[in-house]
């Protein structure tokens, strides 16, 4: 006996209903696969620019007739205020399943973590300064390349990192990147004579230092935004930059006061070889750009992983020589030229591993 005719009718609804929920999902998935792709842009971009214009303020700032150790840090970190009106957004949570209400954690946990966070933070930035007064910029890039292989070592042990030949691909061409600006610090002799071997040597082992703290905090970021908060939102990424720079900016204020170093920034600014208005600027330059790079590196171990992070950070090492060159009358050598073609073929290698990732979630 055949089927009636409501039958057959309600069977065609109910494939075309199906159909038209499949067609619905598989869009919702590419929207989701874009946007996540447009994000990562974008946050990439805040940590090459800002990393890059900060870098070359900082060093400007002690080419200039800047001195004060605690202000080049505080810079670092004070920016924090142009972030406050974002948290005035309010942003949807991005869960798998939207049944699953998340629980947020408790106070004590999130603000003992972003007390730790930013003691970590002052005490890395105060180490990059140090590096980056004593050190020529292609050094300190240079030495900051070291930071790439911390994190791997890091993200194996306490994000169980995986790792692809292309992965492993990206991370020894960058590496070789940015160690090739060793050799044209040696052939150029950048080692400024004003700085003594021994001062040399202070930059250097902090810079080394800094390079692994920064390593084991973006790590442990990305640890506590698995294991603490659970959830995704651009909110959150405000949050943390914010009460951990928060954290950071008050350490700072009393090393500077501490030290009586405060007393001699009037001083230091009437004596600015460029002029009072563009010491200000310079600070307040150095101050957002370094808030941009903070917002951006979170971003991406939101999206991506504390490594990608550092994938891109890494990448923006020989920008900041390159950039030299224009703004700061460096030489422009083979070698700086060689070294930004590597680091845009393992930033390659790293993001095809990503495509393949993206076409195997879709197959």
């Amino acid at each position: 006996m055949g089927d009636s005719p409501a039958i057959v009718q309600s069977q065609v609804q109910a494939g075309d209903q199906a159909k038209g929920e499949g067609m619905t999902s598989e869009n919702g998935t590419e929207l989701v696969q874009n946007k996540w792709w447009i994000q990562m842009v974008i946050y990439s971009i805040f940590v090459l620019c800002s990393q890059s214009i900060g870098t070359l303020l900082g060093r400007l700032y002690f080419e200039k007739g800047g001195n004060s150790k605690w202000l080049a840090t505080l810079v670092q970190t004070i920016g924090f205020p142009i972030l406050i009106p974002f948290l005035l957004i309010t942003s949807t949570k991005t869960n798998s399943n939207k049944n699953i209400e998340i629980k947020k954690p408790p106070f004590l946990i999130v603000a003992s973590l972003y007390t730790l966070l930013g003691l970590f933070i002052a005490g890395d930035c105060m180490l990059y300064t140090i590096g980056l007064q004593y050190l020529p910029v292609t050094t300190y890039s240079l030495i900051c390349a070291s930071q790439l292989g911390f994190n791997a070592l890091f993200s194996y042990f306490l994000n169980k990192q995986k790792f692809t030949p292309y992965i492993v691909n990206s991370l020894v061409i960058l590496t070789v990147s940015s160690s090739l600006l060793v050799l044209h610090n040696d052939d150029s002799g950048e080692h400024s004579n004003k700085t003594s071997r021994r001062k040399y040597m202070f930059g250097f082992l902090s810079t080394i230092a800094a390079s692994a703290g920064g390593a084991l905090m973006l790590c442990i970021t990305q640890l506590a935004l698995q294991k603490i908060f659970k959830r995704e939102s651009f909110r959150l990424i405000v949050e943390m930059s914010v009460y951990q720079s928060i954290t950071a900016t008050m350490a700072i204020l009393i090393g500077l006061f501490a030290s009586g170093e405060w007393k001699k920034l009037d001083k230091e600014m009437n004596e600015y070889k460029l002029g009072k208005i563009l010491y200000v600027l310079n600070l307040i330059g150095t101050a957002i750009s370094w808030q941009f790079f903070t917002v951006g590196s979170i971003g991406l171990i939101f999206k991506v992983s504390s490594l990608f992070s550092n994938v891109i950070s890494i990448l923006g090492l020989p920008v900041a020589p390159v950039l030299a060159v224009i703004f700061l009358n460096d030489k422009l050598t083979g070698i700086k030229v060689m070294s930004m073609l590597l680091a845009i073929w393992g930033f390659v290698s790293y993001m095809y591993q990503h495509y393949l990732d993206d076409l195997k979630d879709k197959a």
